[in-house]
């Protein structure tokens, strides 16, 4: 039986891939996850209530593209948090960005670009469904070195203008995952400025945008208003996953220009599916609220500074601008081997950066010496998992 081969050939998911590298061993301590991005802080206590009293709505098919009330707490929130102007019909409610990231490039990249196959451009460590959005869309991906050396966002500046005429969608992750990089504004107007002139979209995943460590990152929506750039050429993605603890809520948020929006929102009708009603209700109490994001990210704060007390005396120890995680320098350049050994050792479970990545012409993998280690967990199993982690591979 013939398959797709664009689908067939991807490499294992980077979580069955873990799997297969650590379950076979027994672990050296009780068992402490530091792997997948889930937060474990606690959520607003009223969301079980309020869905419960809301739970009519299941009964009936939602809106689309987002009940209107919901619509409006978007656009509010995005006019507190950056000073930026929205209308609602610029906005689609999404199940998490996952599903919004994926199907915007299927919905806005062209066929054709100069005549060839188009390009989408993305950073290399990423969030494995650019890649997929991409192939899918029948583009080239374009995989662009996201290390110390570039700060750990793309290079963008640096291509050449021969292959950024080719590009159709560009995407950028800030604060990044997996490195906590924050883009800053005049990176992303540097950004704007090349997709202006080279003729494409900007793809910018923002769903870290809330979990920051001195000063709330610089949002794409607001640099493009700031410059007076084209409305079309800047596409921002946020959820309520990691802002507001409810990654099982899937709700998030996709924002366009007039022209793009309509794409999205016309391949929505066909293929999407649109997210319950009660859970739009919920979500839009979510967005009003500042309260419970402020009280989160204060736990991070407090989990940062116990990573800077831990392994500050780590080689190539940085502590990261935004997110929450750490990308973490291995001995020995093997972050499949070192996480291995952690889990053999300790208990500990991270993720080998590699899993994270692709590799380059020459075989090079820009994750391969680094681990991800999520901060997600409750501030003392946090902490043990650091000393133990700390211990386990540089002790």
């Amino acid at each position: 039986m013939a398959f797709n081969e664009r689908f067939a050939n991807l490499p294992a998911y980077a979580f069955p891939r873990l799997r297969a590298l650590l379950d076979a061993h027994a672990p050296g301590g009780d068992p402490i996850a530091m792997t997948i991005g889930e937060p474990k802080h606690p959520a607003p206590d009223w969301i079980g209530p309020m869905l419960a009293a809301e739970a009519a709505g299941f009964q009936t098919y939602p809106p689309n593209d987002g009940e209107p009330g919901l619509l409006s707490a978007i656009a509010a929130w995005i006019a507190r948090r950056y000073g930026a102007t929205v209308d609602p019909d610029r906005l689609m409610v999404a199940n998490g960005t996952r599903e919004a990231l994926f199907n915007a490039c299927l919905a806005l990249c062209p066929e054709h670009k100069r005549g060839g196959r188009p390009v989408v451009a993305m950073p290399n460590p990423f969030y494995q469904v650019y890649g997929v959005a991409a192939l899918a869309a029948g583009a080239e991906p374009l995989y662009l070195p996201a290390t110390r050396e570039t700060g750990f966002l793309p290079d963008y500046r640096g291509l050449p203008p021969a292959v950024l005429d080719r590009i159709a969608i560009a995407y950028v992750c800030t604060p990044a995952n997996p490195q906590g990089a924050v883009a800053s504004a005049g990176y992303l107007a540097d950004l704007l400025a090349l997709a202006e002139r080279h003729g494409f979209c900007v793809f910018s995943d923002e769903c870290y945008s809330e979990v920051w460590r001195t000063a709330p990152p610089p949002g794409l929506l607001a640099v493009a208003a700031g410059q007076g750039a084209d409305p079309e050429r800047a596409v921002v993605f946020n959820s309520l996953s990691k802002r507001s603890n409810v990654p099982g809520l899937r709700s998030g948020f996709v924002a366009a220009g007039p022209a793009g929006m309509a794409r999205i929102r016309q391949l929505r009708a066909y293929a999407g599916a649109p997210v319950p009603l009660p859970i739009q209700r919920v979500s839009a109490r979510l967005w009003a609220d500042e309260a419970h994001v402020a009280a989160s990210r204060a736990l991070y704060h407090a989990k940062f500074a116990d990573a800077d007390t831990i392994l500050g005396g780590v080689p190539g120890y940085a502590a990261p601008e935004g997110g929450f995680f750490l990308w973490l320098p291995v001995p020995g350049g093997d972050g499949q081997a070192a996480a291995l050994r952690l889990w053999q050792r300790t208990g500990v479970r991270v993720l080998p950066g590699e899993y994270l990545a692709r590799d380059d012409a020459e075989g090079g993998n820009p994750g391969r010496g680094y681990i991800r280690v999520a901060l997600v967990a409750p501030p003392d199993q946090t902490r043990a998992g650091l000393i133990r982690l700390r211990d386990g591979l540089f002790g």
